[in-house]
């Protein structure tokens, strides 16, 4: 039986410590998802560069995998929910490790890159790349990209294993700081994959970017399997209250229950939409398209310092930002607004309609790359502390227990599917009209989704009073 002071649980130092066992195994495979999957966009460049894809053809990537993952993430949530986040987590990190290897052999279809010239929006190829095995250039682009497609597959079970191991192990009143931590686990991921893979580009070829990555998350395999326990119980500590509706405590889940919970609550489908927004804002700017936004408008090149500090700068800012927005949201919902996520959010919506109308302003006025990675930072902060929120404390105060797999696959879902739109989207955009349209385009999205979560301002899950 768990105690309680003014509360909140009172933890053993036994607990603490199994816990933050448990948390760490899970959490490093979690930011080594990450780096599985935005390892193709740290590449991008390099790959447009070898294979002569234009933004458009790059734009089918950040249309497939998005889609897929948005699909699979709502599709699997059940499923997840039913067969527990440590079956569900390992059977996701198998299939990743599996399509990063696949990916990177595409390397042996490359006999000769393609020889580019001009520079900026002006450049294009004047020889395209002379393939192996009898490949065309569309062959191996839709060969690549099923493959990345199949890649979003395997990592939806992540965000939907993290939460549905973690609605265990921490109490409702903790869940907004987790948030924070879940914040970090993202930002880490990304540096991983936007630091980690330019490194390892310098000493290998671009095949490597997706085979060491996919190796590190076979060594977290094992070391999961042993590891993480999806509950205390399992763990050997008894079971712990984590303050969750009555009709979640105890008793397996049925798959209509789950269903029931989620699908059929229009609180859940506003915050869906919500998520949505933040994948229009999110995918568009923040997690996809900035590596590209350098090389082409600012010509960013990692042979030359003075050109590649503002993408060091971007790329850290966006890192350390992102982690302390998780932070601050968080903790400003758990202790300001008492359990309540929606008014965090709202601002964070707020924030970013104003940054992105900051950085056009500032690339229309020429202010260079340093203005630039400036608004990327903020921008950060704002998108990753509101989707902090939901992801991470939203999903577990609403799912509950029983259904935190399936509301977390609700809501990542929808954040996907926005960035599938996103993809081609941007690749259009940018292509027709250059990188300067490129920062108007999500205002509209962030607007509409400061008014979806402030019309949930006072809503708390059932069972728990805002104060």
């Amino acid at each position: 039986m768990t105690e309680f002071l003014d509360g909140k649980p009172v933890l053993t130092d036994e607990f603490r410590r199994r816990r933050a066992m448990n948390w760490l195994s899970l959490g490093f495979l979690y930011a080594f998802f990450y780096m599985t999957r935005y390892n193709y966009t740290a590449v991008a460049p390099v790959l447009a560069d070898l294979l002569g894809w234009k933004n458009t053809d790059l734009g089918v990537f950040e249309t497939l995998m998005p889609l897929v993952y948005g699909l699979s993430v709502v599709l699997n949530g059940p499923f997840a929910d039913r067969i527990g986040g440590k079956k569900a987590f390992l059977f996701g990190a198998v299939g990743v490790a599996i399509m990063n290897f696949i990916f990177g052999l595409a390397a042996f279809g490359v006999q000769s890159a393609a020889v580019w010239e001009g520079t900026g929006m002006a450049r294009h190829v004047v020889t395209p790349a002379v393939l192996n095995y009898g490949l065309s250039g569309g062959s191996i682009l839709t060969m690549m990209a099923i493959v990345w497609g199949l890649n979003g597959y395997f990592q939806s079970f992540g965000a939907l294993s993290i939460v549905k191991v973690n609605a265990q192990w921490f109490h409702v009143r903790e869940r907004g700081t987790f948030s924070g931590i879940f914040g970090v686990l993202i930002r880490m991921g990304l540096l991983l994959a936007f630091q980690g893979v330019p490194l390892i580009l310098l000493a290998f070829p671009w095949q490597y970017a997706f085979w060491i990555p996919g190796a590190c998350v076979a060594v977290l395999f094992v070391i999961n399997y042993y590891l993480m326990e999806n509950t205390p119980k399992d763990a050997g500590l008894g079971e712990f209250e984590t303050g969750d509706d009555v009709d979640d405590a105890e008793g397996p889940s049925s798959l209509k229950y789950v269903l029931t919970k989620v699908f059929a609550s229009p609180t859940m489908w506003m915050i869906a939409l919500g998520s949505m927004m933040i994948g229009f804002v999110r995918r568009s700017v923040v997690d996809a398209w900035w590596p590209k936004y350098f090389v082409d408008f600012h010509g960013a090149n990692k042979t030359l310092f003075a050109t590649y500090a503002p993408y060091l700068i971007a790329s850290w800012g966006i890192a350390l930002a992102g982690i302390a927005g998780g932070f601050v949201f968080g903790i400003a919902s758990d202790r300001k607004f008492g359990g309540r996520r929606a008014p965090v959010i709202v601002f964070g919506f707020l924030g970013m309609a104003v940054m992105l109308a900051v950085f056009g302003v500032s690339d229309l006025m020429s202010l260079g790359p340093i203005a630039a990675a400036c608004c990327l930072v903020v921008l950060s902060f704002c998108v990753n502390g509101a989707h902090g929120m939901i992801g991470g404390a939203a999903s577990m105060d609403f799912g509950g227990k029983k259904a935190v797999a399936t509301a977390a696959g609700l809501f990542d879902g929808m954040q996907y599917l926005a960035g599938a739109f996103v993809g081609m989207g941007v690749g259009y955009i940018t292509t027709n009209w250059g990188w300067e349209a490129w920062h108007w385009a999500p205002i509209p999205f962030a607007l509409f989704g400061a008014f979806i979560m402030s019309r949930l301002w006072n809503v708390m899950p059932k069972g728990r009073k805002a104060h």
